[in-house]
């Protein structure tokens, strides 16, 4: 899974073991290389899939949380949900900057889409080719 990971993805895979889950999925909100991107994005709502492994049933059992987004002075500080949420989750972030090109005419100088799939489905993919499955949980613990 660490394989997932690339510098120019806006997501990271790291080791769960401090939350007591074999791996943890984010959005690199915290990157000091992209938060200036999801700031201009006004992200308000991020999320963490955490993933935890069953060797016996060849299963990744996986479950959302939800974290509200507060930003002070560009720099992101996350929090619970005020109204916690775990389970499966599906959501879009829309974002376009414009701002003054070399010429000094108004032009688009970013566009980007958060999409809950764009951590999740590279996720499937790769649990799926091992010839595992990857399993959503919604209630209960992984």
């Amino acid at each position: 899974m660490f394989a997932l990971n690339r510098e120019t993805a806006p997501y990271q895979i790291i080791d769960g073991t401090a939350e007591n889950v074999n791996l943890i999925a984010e959005w690199k909100i915290v990157d000091a290389g992209w938060y200036e991107i999801f700031a201009k994005a006004s992200l308000k709502k991020v999320f963490r899939i955490y993933m935890k492994f069953d060797e016996a049933k060849h299963e990744v059992r996986a479950k959302d949380e939800e974290y509200t987004v507060e930003w002070r002075a560009g720099v992101p500080s996350l929090s619970m949900s005020a109204s916690k949420f775990q389970g499966q989750t599906t959501s879009v972030e829309f974002g376009t900057a414009y701002a003054f090109t070399e010429e000094l005419k108004p032009g688009q100088v970013y566009k980007y889409r958060f999409s809950t799939n764009e951590i999740k489905k590279p996720i499937q993919e790769t649990v799926a080719a091992c010839g595992w499955t990857y399993k959503g949980v919604a209630f209960g613990k992984l």
